[in-house]
């Protein structure tokens, strides 16, 4: 019964990826050419796509670097369809759901010139592992040969987990169990396709070559990166990687977030990456309302709290802060209303397992209503930790700057000696995951890699989401409970059959990792897109955000 119903369920979603997959609208060749420009206070770290985790990078990841398979390039929700990329088409599986055979398109060029063949697809699965990637021991640790890997990343293989037959021009990826959501793994950038000879580590600000529309010509990890046309691509899916219309797309640094917004206001600038600042929020609405665009995110604003480092290694404690966080005054510093909604637990609204749960409130139930100070005074007493000192680690942002001094008062009024510490964003999210900066509490944000629920749970709090001493641990709590891990693990499993079960294992998951509060959940947040009056062909991805080069510049 497993065998079929995993087969059912995985053949429908390869004919949605590859029968009915939407029509684009037509490419307007008149639009073609010119130049964009993108602002953002600081770049999302290192460009090595195998490495970076950020929603910055992933963005503008998508016209440049490109997997098997790929999330269709479309609006609403037509953007979560996976459709085939360099591979000729959506995989044939086989081996009760184990076995992926891809055929790898002909005549693909990578940036440089070179031939995108079997090998280069080959060596970017091993170089996953080889690099520690932040997703090599969740994503894709259940590729065949993945834990030799794992245990040895300078040796890996993936002997039996990744075949190339050159000769026929094919891929097969073998797993040791199914894997519900394996499809979704593979469109995303960490498992791009890069030259075979591309060095077994961070690449940082090396641009590596890309087989997508554009590529990055230029890039000063200060100052700001340069996109220009791929003089070696051809479209070769519409759906997964349509041609871009700007010649050249511009991405400066520096620019605080309000001389950003006068900038885009004046038709210096296109488009900014940062949330605007509050005290733009009513002008920008009322004056320029036509070149501003709001779309959900399935997202979360959130305080890790590091669980191996007092005073947070205290249950008590952490639930402390979490009864005294006023998320109504979190969502009036983001914008409001319009553009946030206050959260308790880690699942976002409206999002696969999400069932409203609220422990930490005044009135605990589905909802967050008020803040209990008394209870959380009682808690830091329980815990034996008033008067230890706390410092809060946040992006040099306004938003970030804001909600830190905030939670540094919070901190201070039930006992902490709290300070605040704002670093470059281009770095803050590398230097918050590493165990040697000994961070205590921070505050990050979580974008969904895909529509998934173990994408916010297994991957935040999940053990193997923790390593000790590295830049990629995107469990920035360090929670592990072998409980709890175990129950993900089964859930996962129960997805390849049944995934209406599975979405209530979910939700049962997410109540108790609430209820330990590795993490505090802050607000679930809105995309406010504010773009110039040039930009045309506004298109906005559930899945990577506005589709940057798919609009244009009159």
């Amino acid at each position: 019964m497993m065998k079929k119903l995993f087969l059912t369920a995985m053949a429908t979603a390869l004919l949605v990826g590859a029968a009915w997959a939407p029509a684009q609208a037509e490419y307007l060749k008149e639009h073609r050419g010119g130049a964009m420009r993108l602002l953002a206070k600081a770049g999302s770290g290192t460009l090595d796509p195998h490495i970076n985790y950020t929603d910055q990078g992933w963005q503008v990841y998508q016209p440049i670097y490109d997997g098997l398979v790929a999330f269709q390039k479309a609006a609403g929700k037509d953007g979560y369809v996976v459709v085939a990329d360099l591979a000729e088409a959506m995989p044939e599986v086989s081996n009760g759901g184990k076995t992926f055979t891809f055929k790898l398109r002909k005549g693909i060029k990578f940036s440089n010139g070179q031939d995108v063949g079997v090998k280069d697809v080959i060596a970017s699965f091993q170089r996953i592992f080889k690099i520690s990637g932040p997703t090599s021991g969740t994503f894709y640790a259940g590729l065949v040969g993945a834990d030799k890997c794992l245990a040895d990343t300078k040796t890996c293989t993936l002997e039996g987990g990744v075949v190339g037959n050159e000769a026929a021009g094919t891929i097969t990826l073998n797993l040791t169990k199914p894997d519900a959501e394996i499809l979704y793994k593979l469109a995303l950038p960490h498992a791009a396709v890069l030259p075979a000879d591309t060095p077994a580590e961070d690449m940082g600000s090396k641009p590596i070559p890309s087989t997508g529309p554009y590529m990055i010509s230029a890039f000063d990890p200060d100052k700001g990166m340069t996109l220009a046309r791929n003089p070696y691509f051809k479209q070769w899916s519409e759906q997964a990687q349509p041609d871009g219309y700007p010649d050249t797309v511009r991405y400066d640094y520096g620019l605080s977030e309000e001389a950003a917004v006068t900038a885009i206001q004046n038709g210096e600038a296109d488009w900014m990456y940062d949330p605007l600042p509050n005290d733009r929020l009513a002008e920008v609405g009322t004056k320029f309302q036509n070149q501003l665009h709001i779309s959900p995110l399935s997202a979360w604003w959130y305080a890790p709290l590091n669980t191996r480092l007092a005073p947070f290694d205290n249950e008590k404690a952490r639930q402390a802060v979490a009864y005294a966080v006023d998320r109504n005054t979190l969502v009036k510093l983001f914008g409001g209303k319009i553009l946030a909604s206050p959260v308790c637990q880690v699942l976002p609204p409206d999002f696969p397992g999400h069932e409203d749960y609220c422990p930490f409130t005044k009135n605990p139930g589905a909802k967050w209503s008020a803040t209990d100070l008394d209870k959380a005074k009682q808690l830091v007493e329980e815990s034996g930790t008033k008067g230890q000192k706390v410092t809060i680690i946040v992006e040099d942002t306004a938003i970030s700057r804001s909600i830190g001094v905030y939670l540094q008062s919070v901190l201070t009024s039930i006992g902490y000696a709290a300070d605040v510490k704002p670093i470059s964003s281009n770095i803050q999210f590398t230097y918050i995951q590493n165990t040697n900066n000994k961070v205590q509490m921070s505050v990050s944000q979580w974008y969904k890699d895909y529509p998934a629920a173990s994408d916010f749970l297994n991957i935040l709090f999940g053990c193997a989401s923790f390593r000790e001493g590295s830049d990629a641990s995107v469990n920035i709590s360090g929670f592990c409970d072998k409980d709890i891990d175990a129950k993900m693990q089964k859930a996962l499993d129960l997805g390849v059959t049944d995934q209406a079960a599975a979405d209530k294992l979910w939700a049962e998951i997410d109540r108790q990792v609430t209820d330990k509060a590795p993490a505090v959940g802050l607000y679930t947040p809105k995309r406010l897109d504010f773009v110039s009056k040039r930009v045309g062909n506004f298109k906005f991805n559930p899945q990577f955000n506005w589709i940057i080069t798919q609009s244009w510049v009159q």
